[in-house]
């Protein structure tokens, strides 16, 4: 079956698209895509994963067309990000 496998590293995004097994698990997916060996600094043991948009766990099974999406944890100087108000921008 096929599915697609994604990650940004925050430089460019991936989109791979493979086939698997029926019966693969998201891990099977990340492996045969080949993405390990081009981002060698993703953990699988601490990056999350999920399935178009929902977290999933390493070993749930796909179906035919989901996309499997590594996500690299996001770091940030909370000084330099903006403030948002919730407000309205009316004045």
């Amino acid at each position: 079956m096929r599915v697609g496998v994604a990650y940004a590293d925050g430089s460019r995004q991936v989109w791979l698209r493979i086939d698997v097994p029926e019966g693969a698990s998201a891990l099977d997916a990340i492996q045969r895509s080949g993405l390990l060996e081009m981002y060698p600094a993703i953990d699988l043991e601490t990056q999350k994963v999920g399935v178009f948009g929902k977290l999933v766990k390493l070993d749930a099974t796909l179906q035919q067309g989901d996309r499997v999406e590594v996500y690299r944890e996001i770091v940030c100087d909370p000084s330099q990000v903006p403030r948002r108000d919730g407000g309205d921008d009316e004045d």
